[in-house]
């Protein structure tokens, strides 16, 4: 993504989504940490990530961990109208387990990855989703671990 003037972002927002992708701090309090290396408040932090949030330009903050170091964890798909799609992915979207979701230009249009505590935990995700959604959800588990780099860097 290029910067553009037009997004209303300032140039601190722009830093927290490009510096921070890869080395967030692992202390204690990491968005004081993050606020002291942007000379603003812990608290401007957080309101500046809730901005970026409800702007649509963050869909979360958090840790992505390797497969199986806690938890379960599976990646699934659905068959969602095109009409039905936005609806769709808000409620997959709703549970804070979901790490992320895209729509893909096949049957099974719309993919994302589910990480819970326990399988009990996954499957009654998989199993709100699919009732609340009207659409039976395809679960992948993983067979070989790949290691993708999520970070992208926003010009």
């Amino acid at each position: 993504m290029k910067k553009d003037p037009h997004l209303g972002l300032s140039d601190i927002e722009w830093q927290l989504l490009n510096s921070f992708q890869h080395d967030f701090p692992l202390v204690p309090e990491p968005y004081k940490e993050i606020g002291k290396q942007l000379g603003i408040s812990e608290e401007e932090v957080l309101q500046r990530l809730q901005h970026l949030h409800e702007c649509g330009m963050v869909s979360r903050v958090g840790v992505v961990l390797r497969n199986g170091t806690l938890g379960v964890s599976t990646l699934a798909a659905v068959e969602v109208p095109p009409e039905d799609l936005e609806r769709v992915a808000q409620i997959v979207n709703s549970f804070s387990e979901v790490n992320h979701n895209y729509e893909r230009e096949h049957a099974l249009n719309l993919w994302f990855v589910v990480t819970a505590r326990s399988q009990q935990r996954l499957m009654d995700i998989l199993g709100q989703i699919e009732s609340k959604s009207g659409s039976e959800v395809l679960m992948m588990p993983m067979e070989n671990n790949f290691h993708i780099n999520l970070g992208f860097p926003i010009h």
